[in-house]
């Protein structure tokens, strides 16, 4: 008898803690009835900042930048798609959630990845506090892969799934849809991407129940190839060209090999194919600003609006005929690691612009922040930019330097069509101007606290380096490599590989 009293009192000693905890979170969290607020995470794709990627979206940047903050600072931890999504999603530098570049054998959406990274992903932290989830757009570039589950496979936190199966596409592409395969074909009413993840994001917020906050993410094609406008706005922009200035069409002098190989000056075929795809680019983002119109008049008019954060950023940067290079990614030059990132919300005075540093792998942190999560639990590397935007609601510091990073990828054959450049590149178009190649390897320290500089070291026989003082010198011209202090250089070298070896709080505290 005396046991089963003593396993009473035990069990009712449990239930009261529990209790005690139940109330202690809500006191923390629901005092004065304050409700959880609502979080909307807009991703584009391919959207650079510094060559004027922002310019066409006049409404996305007074409904978003002007009511509330712009960060003129916001990198990339690293300039390719899947490796970046990866690192917002996770938190995580490329180094730790070991997605190299966008394949499978690349660990891009493999069965590594979904095993490993996704159930720590951040909205499955969101889901446990019983936020509605939804998911509408590109994913991972090899999401809905046969050899890694196919569209049935629905990544852990998501209520709702809309995702498209892999890369990003306007039209006549697949959707999971809640696991469920679902054709689209080229009725723009019907099928335009962007227009259908807008559509499905209003639907969720008509059906979601108000007693619990939501989490959207929403992520449309846009400006990312083949660069294909929703009908009314093919002529938009018919006399703009891509920004011919800074560093465009400038040889890459004293750079790494891959920035020395490409004709200078560009043949005017590359030029004029260039010019053409920036207009496009910029055609196609007319459609997320409108998106972003709609998605905003909607939380005004279920009285959302005021209790939402909304984030607009990008997954990084992308050139178009910067040191000879036509158009692409992938380098570790300002106009590909770069981001646009926005954001309002409750506590965000309107109208600022900071020069705080972020990364995208601060965006999990931050978004986690705001739901009340206990950041000393999560093993991320990124940090809350909260206490940055928000200085009412939290205290917080800046890093003082931070991490880019990249693997290259190259064909292990020669491109038919560029047979002269022999095996070992990648993305040889146009005009057979190669973008990549499998010694395009660099990691970066970045610091703009103390000093506005760039150090690079590459993974390549000549374990080549490249400086930059972005004071002196914004477009990166010079390599000051040879004329810098070498105190600084070992400075900077020890950065680094502290860098490439940290993992959660230790990238947030190098000294």
């Amino acid at each position: 008898m005396a046991s089963a009293r003593v396993g009473q009192w035990r069990s009712s000693a449990r239930i009261v803690s529990c209790v005690l905890v139940a109330l202690l979170t809500c006191t923390l969290r629901c005092s004065e009835g304050v409700k959880l607020s609502n979080i909307i995470l807009i991703l584009t794709d391919d959207q650079d900042v510094e060559m004027g990627g922002m310019t066409p979206m006049k409404k996305t940047k007074e409904l978003i930048g002007d009511a509330g903050v712009t960060f003129s600072n916001a990198f990339t931890a690293t300039p390719l798609c899947c490796p970046s999504r990866s690192s917002i999603l996770t938190g995580k530098y490329p180094h730790n959630h070991l997605v190299r570049n966008n394949s499978i054998s690349g660990n891009c959406s493999s069965t590594a990845w979904q095993k490993e990274a996704e159930p720590f992903a951040f909205p499955v932290y969101l889901n446990k506090l019983r936020y509605q989830t939804f998911y509408g757009g590109k994913y991972l570039n090899q999401y809905g892969s046969k050899d890694a589950g196919g569209v049935a496979h629905v990544p852990p936190g998501w209520d709702q799934w809309h995702a498209l199966v892999g890369n990003s596409k306007y039209y006549n592409y697949t959707l999971s849809v809640n696991g469920k395969e679902e054709k689209h074909g080229d009725n723009y009413e019907k099928d335009y991407l962007t227009d259908l993840v807008l559509n499905q994001s209003l639907h969720f917020l008509e059906e979601r129940s108000p007693n619990h906050p939501f989490f959207m993410m929403l992520c449309p094609p846009s400006p990312h190839s083949p660069w294909t406008a929703a009908p009314q706005y093919q002529q938009s922009f018919s006399d703009v060209k891509a920004p011919h200035d800074g560093s465009f069409n400038m040889p890459g002098k004293d750079k790494h090999w891959l920035l020395r190989q490409p004709a200078n000056p560009m043949l005017n075929s590359s030029i004029e194919y260039l010019d053409n795809a920036y207009r496009r680019r910029w055609q196609t983002l007319l459609s997320v600003d409108d998106m972003v119109e709609q998605l905003i008049n909607k939380l005004d008019s279920i009285k959302e609006l005021n209790n939402t954060y909304i984030f607009y950023t990008s997954d990084h940067g992308y050139h178009t005929g910067q040191f000879s290079l036509p158009i692409d990614k992938r380098q570790l030059y300002e106009f590909d690691i770069r981001i646009p990132l926005l954001v309002r919300g409750p506590g965000i005075k309107p109208k600022q612009t900071l020069q705080s540093p972020v990364l995208n792998i601060d965006l999990s942190m931050t978004i986690l922040d705001i739901a009340g999560v206990n950041l000393s639990t999560v093993s991320m590397d990124g940090q809350s930019f909260l206490p940055q935007m928000a200085p009412s609601l939290r205290n917080g510091t800046e890093r003082p330097f931070f991490l880019i990073e990249y693997t290259g990828e190259g064909n292990s054959s020669e491109d038919p069509s560029c047979p002269k450049l022999g095996p070992g590149l990648a993305e040889c178009f146009p005009d057979c101007v190669c973008e990549d190649a499998f010694n395009n390897t660099y990691a970066c320290v970045r610091t703009l606290k103390d000093a506005n500089l760039q150090y690079c070291e590459f993974a390549d026989n000549e374990s080549f380096v490249e400086v930059y003082n972005l004071t002196s010198d914004p477009h990166q011209l010079e390599n000051i490599v040879k004329k810098v202090d070498p105190a600084l250089l070992q400075i900077m070298n020890q950065r680094l590989i502290k860098l490439e070896s940290c993992t959660g709080d230790s990238c947030r505290n190098v000294k």
